[in-house]
C-alpha cells in the first residue's frame, strides 16, 4: 500500500512476452514464461508470438476457433482471474492482451489493427500487429512486429518499422496514431544482427557472458545512433544471451551448415511521449506517467523451452500511475433468484455518460470467464428493457435464453462504441431449475 501517495495513484504490473515459436505448437508447461508461480502476480500480460503455425487447414479453423496458443494462455490464465481483452492475428503474427478482473470495466476504446509488409504488402507473413486502449485515462498502444529477416537487411527494417507506425490508424480523437498515444511497446522479432564481429568472438563473448562486448555491434543499437524515430524508444540493456538460432529441441546455437551466427533478434522497447503536449492534454501528462514512474523490474530470456529456433523474451514493467476515474461506467446485479425455470431481470445504473447504442448487451458468465465472448448467453440491452428512469434500468432475460445449469456467476455490460466491457456486477449464484431437478432425481442422473 502506498499510503503517502495521492489519491488514486497506483503501481501496476505488465508482464510482456516476446517469442517467435516458429509454428511449433505450445509446449506442455508454460509456467516459468508466465512466472506463474512468483508472488508478485501481474495486473496485465501482453504476449506477442511470431510465425504461430497458419498452414491452409490450422489458418482456417484458426479463424474460426482460438488457435492452439490462445487456448491454452487463456486456459491458463482464466482460473488467476484473468480475461483476454482483446487479440489480433494476422497470419503468423499473433498479439493477445489479458487483464485482472478488477481492471477490466477500466479499459476502454480498446481497438486492434494490422499492417502487413511481407511480399510488397500483400501476404502477412511480416509486418505489424497491434492493440491500443485507454487504462485508468492513459493511452496506451502495444506493436508486435516480424520484421525482415538477414543481416544485410538493417534499413529495411527500419524503413517497415517507419511504414507501420506512419500506416496505422485508430478510431480514436485523442490517440489516431500510435505515436499519439502516451505510452507505446514496440517488441517482436525485429531481426536486429550482430555485425562485423566474427563468429569465433561472438561465440567467446557469449560462453563468458560478456554481452556488453557486442552491444556496440547490435543492428538496432546502431541504427539508433542516426535514426530518429528509434531514438525514441528506450530498452534495457542486453544482459542475456542472444536468442537466436537455436537448434531445435537444445540449447545449442545453429549447427547446420548456414551455422547463423547469433544475434539478439527479439527485443521488447517502449517509448513515453515527449513532454510537449496539445493544451487539451496537458491534464493527462500532469497526473499520467512519466519516466520517472516507468521502471523495468525484468528483461531476458527464458532458455529452458526449445521448441523453437528461437528462445522466448519477456519484459516485466512497474507503472505508477493515477488512475484519472475510479469508477466505473455502470453499475449492475442481478434482480432476484436467478433459475432456468423463470424469467430473470437485470438492474443497471449509468454512473457517468457513455455512447450506449442499440448494439450494447448484458452477458451471463461463469465466475473464471476467458474473455469477453465466453458468455453463457446474452440479452440485447435497448430490445429487453422493461422499465426505466432516469437512475435506474431494468433489462428482462427470458427463461428460453437462461441455461439449465447452475453455478456461481457474473453480469458484464458490453459497450459497442467503446469495443469493452464497462460494468461488472458482484458473483451471485445461479440455481438449477427445481423442475430440471426433479427430472434428473426421477431418472436417477446427476444434474
Amino acid at each position: 500500500r502506498t499510503h503517502l501517495k495521492p489519491a488514486g495513484h497506483r503501481h501496476l504490473r505488465l508482464h510482456m512476452v516476446t517469442w517467435n515459436v516458429a509454428t511449433a505448437d505450445p509446449p506442455d508447461d508454460v509456467t516459468t514464461l508466465l512466472h506463474l508461480n512468483s508472488p508478485k502476480n501481474p495486473d496485465l500480460y501482453v504476449i506477442g508470438l511470431q510465425e504461430v503455425y497458419s498452414g491452409p487447414l490450422r489458418f482456417v479453423s484458426d479463424a474460426v476457433f482460438d488457435d492452439p496458443w490462445s487456448y491454452l494462455l487463456m486456459s491458463l490464465l482464466a482460473p488467476q482471474k484473468y480475461i483476454k481483452v482483446s487479440s489480433i492475428r494476422m497470419q503468423g503474427l499473433l498479439l493477445l492482451f489479458f487483464s485482472k478482473l478488477e481492471h477490466v470495466p477500466f479499459i476502454r476504446d480498446v481497438q486492434a489493427t494490422y499492417t502487413r509488409t511481407g511480399l510488397f504488402g500483400y501476404w502477412g507473413n511480416k509486418g505489424g500487429v497491434s492493440i491500443r486502449l485507454s487504462f485508468y485515462g492513459h493511452t496506451l498502444c502495444f506493436l508486435n512486429c516480424h520484421l525482415a529477416a538477414h543481416m544485410k537487411y538493417a534499413s529495411e527494417r527500419v524503413d517497415e518499422f517507419e511504414y507501420i507506425m506512419d500506416t496505422q490508424s485508430f478510431d480514436c480523437k485523442r490517440a489516431p496514431t500510435i505515436v499519439d498515444h502516451r505510452l507505446v511497446f514496440w517488441f517482436g522479432d525485429l531481426n536486429f544482427r550482430i555485425q562485423d564481429h566474427g563468429m569465433h568472438f561472438v561465440r567467446i563473448c557469449i560462453d563468458k557472458q560478456n554481452y556488453s562486448l557486442l552491444w556496440s555491434k547490435d543492428q538496432l543499437i546502431m541504427m539508433k545512433q542516426k535514426e530518429q524515430v528509434l531514438q525514441e524508444f528506450e530498452e534495457g540493456p542486453l544482459d542475456f544471451q542472444p536468442t537466436y538460432k537455436f537448434d531445435r529441441n537444445s540449447e545449442s546455437y545453429d549447427t547446420s551448415a548456414k551455422k547463423r551466427k547469433p544475434a539478439w533478434t527479439d527485443r521488447i522497447l517502449w517509448r513515453l511521449r515527449p513532454k510537449a503536449l496539445p493544451p487539451d492534454e496537458e491534464n493527462e501528462n500532469k497526473v499520467g506517467l512519466d519516466a520517472k514512474k516507468l521502471k523495468q523490474d525484468v528483461y531476458t530470456s527464458i532458455m529452458e523451452y526449445s521448441i523453437s529456433d528461437h528462445k522466448p523474451v519477456i519484459g516485466i514493467f512497474t507503472l505508477e500511475l493515477r488512475k484519472m476515474y475510479e469508477t466505473p461506467l455502470v453499475r449492475l446485479r442481478a434482480e432476484g433468484d436467478w433459475s432456468a425455470d423463470i424469467d430473470a431481470m437485470v438492474v443497471y445504473s449509468p454512473l457517468q455518460p457513455f455512447p450506449s447504442s442499440t448494439w450494447d448487451w448484458i452477458g451471463l458468465y461463469k465466475v473464471g470467464f476467458s474473455s469477453v465472448s465466453d458468455y453463457i448467453t446474452y440479452t440485447w440491452v435497448k430490445d429487453d428493457e422493461v422499465a426505466f428512469n432516469e437512475e435506474v434500468i431494468q433489462v428482462y432475460v427470458s427463461k428460453e435464453e437462461i441455461p439449465v445449469q447452475g453455478g456461481d456467476c457474473v453480469l458484464c455490460y458490453y459497450c459497442n462504441a467503446l469495443k469493452c466491457i464497462i460494468g461488472i456486477s458482484e458473483p451471485f449464484q445461479f440455481h438449477v431449475a427445481p423442475l430440471f431437478l426433479n427430472y434428473f432425481a426421477t431418472h436417477k442422473y446427476s444434474p
